[in-house]
């Protein structure tokens, strides 16, 4: 049994890492005049550097060599890049080009997406909420389609990006610091070699707009790093059904950031759009709870009823379903080690 102050602990954890993703839309346009393209290549690039910087002070290395062993679990991390990658670029593109509300929308409807692929692609049964959560996100998205004269194909493309992620590295499992310096180590050659060619293309920009511009695209590691880090410890503390509630956070902070700070338009279309996405939230995160007070209830029975016939009671709770605790502690389940890394 965890101590209360080490859920507190990761209570703030979590709070912190879900802020720092949520006000992220705040550092990108720092980093300009350059380019998504540019910004993108050294996130890439100075990640491994602070990943493996981390992995030496930790002397955690013997996960390569099992890593290498496994040709399977390869070709999926270097699934994971290239899908982190497009979730990364088009992140970095939408803030930057004035998209911050829409960007929000992805992760807003992510736990759907990941809910409509668990269906479609692991055969998951729904319960009735779920299922109708699914479906008033389906609305929402034909709501905004309308409203925008087109798809949100910001919003899509993040949700439907990080959710592949999430189901890749649901298979790879193995953690997150250890996850993210494979992916980077992967990315870090082509990252390299686009940095090269712009700044012998003369239309690169580190180095070119002062020592704080060079040192603020170098940051972008750390700006990665440091929310996994904390999420990660808050992972280990705190119950994965209060993670699954903490996820929310990152979009709110991102979609207050948009309409109050960066003044994006809201007509009453994409306010009809975000609020049906909101109350399939809803209903997901009451079926998630109710499910979770339900299965504590039957863990705490069968343990009563195990101490009575003499049986181990850690044997009798085993026989409650343990992973039940609803879609919202799932979505943070599948991609356990990482959070919506903006």
């Amino acid at each position: 049994m965890k101590s209360e102050n080490e859920q507190r602990a990761g209570l703030l954890y979590g709070i912190g890492a879900y802020g720092m993703w949520g006000l992220v839309p705040l550092f990108w346009p720092l980093l300009k005049p350059s380019g998504a393209m540019e910004i993108l290549a050294h996130r890439m690039a100075w990640s491994l550097v602070i990943v493996a910087v981390a992995l030496m002070a930790l002397r955690r290395w013997d996960w390569v060599r099992e890593l290498v062993r496994q040709p399977r679990k390869l070709g999926l991390i270097a699934v994971a890049a290239v899908v982190i990658t497009v979730n990364w670029g088009v992140y970095i593109w939408s803030v930057n080009s004035g998209h911050v509300v829409e960007a929000s929308l992805g992760y807003f409807i992510n736990p759907l997406v990941t809910i409509a692929m668990g269906v479609l692609l692991l055969k998951e049964r729904l319960r009735p909420a779920q299922w109708a959560a699914v479906g008033i996100g389906f609305a929402a998205v034909l709501v905004l389609a309308i409203g925008y004269g087109q798809p949100p194909w910001i919003s899509l493309t993040l949700a439907f990006s990080f959710a592949t992620y999430g189901l890749v590295k649901k298979k790879v499992n193995i953690g997150g610091l250890e996850s993210l310096a494979a992916e980077t180590a992967i990315q870090f050659l082509p990252a390299l070699a686009f940095l090269v060619w712009l700044g012998a293309d003369g239309t690169g920009t580190f180095g070119f707009h002062g020592a704080g511009h060079a040192v603020l695209l170098a940051a972008t590691g750390l700006v990665t790093a440091v929310p996994l880090v904390c999420f990660g410890a808050a992972a280990i503390r705190v119950p994965l059904s209060t993670l699954g509630l903490l996820q929310y956070l990152a979009p709110v902070f991102q979609f207050l950031l948009g309409v109050l700070y960066f003044h994006e338009a809201m007509p009453a279309e994409r306010w009809a759009g975000f609020a049906l996405v909101w109350l399939a939230l809803t209903c997901l995160t009451w079926d998630a709870l109710r499910t979770a007070r339900r299965n504590k209830a039957e863990a705490l029975r069968l343990a009563v009823q195990a101490t009575a016939s003499g049986a181990q009671p850690d044997t009798a709770v085993s026989q409650a379903d343990p992973g039940a605790t609803g879609q919202v502690a799932g979505a943070v389940r599948a991609g356990q080690g990482t959070g919506p890394t903006a």
